[in-house]
């Protein structure tokens, strides 16, 4: 008499856990509705060694409309796009008044390293960090992936270019 034996290993699976959709993924993906898109250009910024194109991208479904800065930078294989909801843009134009202002406090203090920075629920970072008595200031566009932070020379071209996407926004919001 032959006897076989068998084992069976079971393994609990679970759902892929999705991750969140950022604010423009969450208008763009909506269904049985027409979406449409609109780029407005806006001046690109200059970056430290560099350019980064940015536009308003408004989105429309019946009477809903989203208004998004967008930020892009293009890389030798892809681009990274920030794309900051415009209540968002509101809240980093204020941040950046904030940090402006600590920035120079952190200068003063002489750090061997300091970094002070403000995100968005979406993950777009604006920031500076101090290196002795060097600032550095710069965007990070996306949460994740690499070759998606942007250095900025000088404050006030980010200053400007925020200036210059809310007006945008509000202009087309009338």
């Amino acid at each position: 008499m032959t006897a076989w034996a068998f084992t069976c290993l079971a393994q609990d699976t679970k759902k892929a856990e999705k991750t969140p959709e950022t604010k423009l993924e969450a208008f763009a993906s909506k269904t049985v509705v027409i979406v449409k898109f609109i780029d407005y250009k806006l001046p690109a910024i200059k970056l430290f060694l560099s350019d980064a194109e940015t536009r308003i991208r408004m989105l429309s479904s019946g009477n809903d409309a989203g208004y998004f800065y967008q930020i892009e930078k293009s890389g030798q294989y892809s681009s990274n796009t920030a794309s900051i909801e415009y209540s968002d843009l509101l809240e980093v134009i204020k941040a950046l008044s904030t940090l402006k202002s600590e920035a120079e406090k952190d200068v003063i203090s002489n750090p061997d390293y300091l970094e002070n920075k403000f995100v968005t629920s979406d993950g777009f970072q604006l920031g500076y960090y101090v290196n002795g008595n060097k600032i550095k200031w710069y965007l990070k566009l996306e949460k994740f992936g690499s070759d998606n932070t942007l250095f900025i020379s000088d404050v006030a071209t980010i200053e400007t270019a925020f200036q210059n996407a809310k007006s945008k926004i509000e202009e087309l919001r009338k």
